[in-house]
């Protein structure tokens, strides 16, 4: 049962799961209420979320030197034990149920979901190509 990542707001795939938004702030102009109504998310989990600082960082990057910076402090800010502990979480999830997780970057080459997969893969996690 892999783990799909996937752009919020994007039409939910058949047998998706709960869908769990990594991001750092809910929807603007969304009531609440309709999260999961519109494809956005079911359950908001901004603790695998870049910070404020480093999101920035990676939304400004353009060149490839400028993302691998992002890349490098996201990582970094992974490496933290809570974050560590909610990496295994989902790695050891993915092998019992459906779910996905998310940002609303249209490019998830340029969007931290790109590290998360790869950081969720070390934790051997079963991930939907």
């Amino acid at each position: 049962m892999p783990i799909r990542i996937v752009q919020l707001g994007s039409p939910r795939a058949q047998d998706e799961g709960t869908r769990i938004g990594t991001v750092r702030r809910p929807p603007r102009g969304v009531p609440k209420a309709e999260f999961a109504r519109r494809d956005y998310y079911d359950v908001w989990f901004p603790n695998l979320a870049p910070s404020l600082e480093t999101m920035k960082l990676g939304q400004a990057a353009e060149t490839d030197a400028e993302w691998k910076a992002f890349k490098k402090k996201y990582s970094a800010e992974m490496a933290e034990p809570e974050a560590q502990h909610a990496l295994s979480l989902l790695a050891t999830l993915s092998a019992q149920t459906n779910f996905s997780v998310g940002c609303y970057c249209e490019d998830e080459a340029r969007c931290h979901r790109s590290v998360l997969r790869e950081l969720l893969a070390e934790k051997g996690a079963s991930l939907k190509a």
